[in-house]
């Protein structure tokens, strides 16, 4: 396949790079740069992906645990023009889901500029053009200040995602714990956490993964469930419940599928109130809609939370006390080996892109989907709509679609400048010849 990659550079003499981009810079590797790039490519597009780590969906590659499964059937997070292979299961495994994303980019001979990480980008007014700087994406400190590459182009696409740094909570006492504490980001397996007492902050689906993947290894965990939360089964009279939501939407107003949606849950999962789980008062699909908050779909932790294998601690954190002590909000406190931060990832933007118009100061575009994928003066977004994999697809699918559209309009108007010149040329030559 045909390379597009068509760059240019010179060097200035405080050793940085220049290089002008005869397309869109795409900010990020994962399955959202990723996408934008092979819609690109069908539309005959250059483009040049930029990537901090050293591999593709270094997200899904370093930060995931070994358990992790997709949470929705593989039809609804395929990649824009590239199915899955008909022998994946329904929900792909992790290292499958990786494998599928390395065939991608062979497939559309995708080759991302990796440990280069950008800390900054603005927009050149006087040149109408973006300027993107990159470093050696590396812990050492020289290299962090030695030279720098800039990236000059007309279209910047920031598809870093919604994932892109952990949220850490500040919370009272915790630098003073003994025990081991680390972010979910960071959590492989429950194996060397085996007959030690895990406190797991954070019930969203990774929060429930983590605590179940801990029981199955004779763990002893605990689960913070400080605010009301949607515990959906992820399937339902063996259809999966976002399959079956996806259809009852095309027919029924959303509240009424919100209705039957939480009726079926309760059939199939009973009372949680019981289990210290409160429901939120909103919908799951409205709240989904509304806030951006994905509901939990259950693989299996509400089974060891009934049969006492998980704990669960319906109150938050007040602070940690000692070294190995935990104090409640509620007033009781519980001793723990080690703490495990489920608490979710933010986006970086707003550490290196220096706009303000398009995003909001935590890094998300201020528009909501489907209208956060556009900006001005040749800014997109991809990735930023909270709707997993087929939203960052969809994304792409626009963006691509819309870049395309410009790139043929200059190529042709190019191609005239060009013929006319040529038969300007032409027309010259043949009166002095006569």
């Amino acid at each position: 396949m045909q390379k597009f990659e068509f760059i240019q550079g010179v060097q200035n003499s405080a050793c940085h790079r220049f290089i002008w981009v005869n397309g869109p810079v795409i900010v990020g590797a994962g399955p959202s740069g990723l996408g934008t790039a092979a819609c690109l490519r069908e539309y005959g597009v250059p483009f040049v992906v930029l990537e901090r780590a050293d591999c593709l969906a270094s997200l899904w590659q370093n930060r995931t645990y070994d358990r992790l499964k997709l949470h929705l059937p593989k039809r609804f997070c395929e990649f824009p023009n590239f199915p899955f292979p008909d022998d994946y299961p329904e929900y792909p495994t992790r290292r499958q889901f990786i494998d599928y994303i390395e065939s991608y980019a062979d497939h559309f001979d995708i080759h991302p500029n990796f440990r280069e990480c950008v800390h900054s980008a603005h927009y050149d007014a006087t040149l109408g053009l973006w300027r993107v700087r990159t470093t050696a994406a590396t812990d050492s400190a020289a290299a962090r200040s030695g030279p720098q590459v800039e990236y000059i182009c007309r279209w910047l696409v920031v598809a870093t995602g919604e994932n892109a740094a952990c949220v850490v909570p500040e919370i009272e006492g915790l630098r003073d714990f003994q025990g081991q504490v680390l972010h979910a980001a960071d959590y492989k397996s429950g194996e060397k956490f085996s007959g030690k007492r895990v406190l797991v902050v954070g019930c969203g689906n990774s929060g429930m993964e983590v605590s179940l993947d801990l029981s199955n290894h004779n763990a002893h965990p605990s689960i913070v469930i400080r605010s009301s939360v949607h515990v959906l089964p992820r399937e339902i009279l063996g259809k999966s419940t976002f399959e079956l939501a996806i259809f009852l939407m095309k027919w029924l107003p959303l509240w009424l599928v919100d209705k039957l949606l939480l009726i079926l849950a309760w059939l199939v999962l009973g009372n949680l109130e019981k289990l210290g789980i409160k429901r939120p008062s909103m919908g799951p699909l409205e709240l989904k809609n509304m806030k951006g908050k994905t509901p939990v779909l259950d693989i299996g932790a509400l089974g060891k939370i009934r049969s006492g294998s998980i704990k669960v601690v319906p109150a938050g954190i007040k602070h940690f006390v000692g070294s190995n002590q935990v104090e409640f909000v509620n007033g009781s406190q519980l001793e723990f080996d080690s703490v495990i931060l489920a608490t979710g990832y933010k986006s970086n933007v707003p550490s290196w892109l220096q706009e303000s118009e398009f995003f909001n100061k935590n890094g998300y575009p201020k528009s909501p989907f489907p209208n956060g994928w556009k900006g001005s003066r040749g800014l997109y977004a991809v990735g930023f709509t909270k709707r997993g994999l087929s939203g960052a697809s969809s994304d792409a699918v626009r963006i691509a679609a819309d870049i395309g559209s410009l790139w043929k309009q200059e190529t042709k108007q190019q191609q005239k400048k060009t013929v006319s010149s040529y038969v300007s040329c032409h027309g010259r030559c043949i009166s002095q010849q006569f």
